[in-house]
């Protein structure tokens, strides 16, 4: 059963800045160990091109971040949207370990959704998870995604082609959920 919705939650979303650089650099560093095979190392070079990702319409690149303190608690990305008949993207995202755990990227998710679904108009959301990422895999699923089939060999990280889940979720899915408190 999916917790109750908050009315106010303990994150908030923001677009990364140039003053974020140390902060989450730091933060991923620190996280390898959690992220293990799922994601790319991130790097200086990785962070200037978040960077330049806030400025391009076909991506939404946001930390989420505890409203008490401001700390980075992970990252979620839109991106590659296509609008047309499609109004379709693909999410990825990272916790912190440090704040792994805890419910803040869930908050964060359900913030995303909003977004994506109201303020960007989109009418499709697909997260591609590889299959022993149980954590990520809970994460969508609680947020009201269906998994929609398998593809091997599907993404390149760390120098090896890895298997992935897809996983999405419709707007009418969303709205649905909502009405019904889930």
């Amino acid at each position: 059963m999916a917790p109750p919705r908050r009315s106010v939650t303990r994150v908030l979303l923001r677009a990364p800045a140039p003053a974020d650089r140390e902060e989450y650099l730091a933060a991923m560093r620190a996280s390898r160990k959690l992220h293990r095979s799922w994601l790319a190392v991130a790097t200086p070079e990785s962070f200037e091109t978040l960077l330049r990702h806030v400025e391009d319409e076909h991506y939404e690149p946001m930390l989420v971040c505890r409203r008490e303190d401001g700390a980075i608690v992970g990252f979620i990305n839109i991106s590659q949207i296509v609008r047309g008949g499609f109004q379709s993207a693909y999410l990825g995202y990272g916790a912190v370990a440090a704040y792994a755990g805890q419910g803040y990227m869930r908050e964060g998710l359900e913030l995303v959704l909003a977004r994506a679904f109201t303020e960007l108009g989109l009418h499709r959301l697909e997260a591609n998870i590889q299959p022993g990422n149980r954590a990520s895999i809970e994460l969508v699923r609680g947020a009201g995604f269906v998994r929609e089939g398998f593809s091997e060999r599907y993404l390149k990280i760390g120098g090896r082609w890895r298997d992935h889940e897809r996983w999405a979720i419709r707007a009418e899915q969303w709205r649905a959920r909502r009405r019904s408190g889930g």
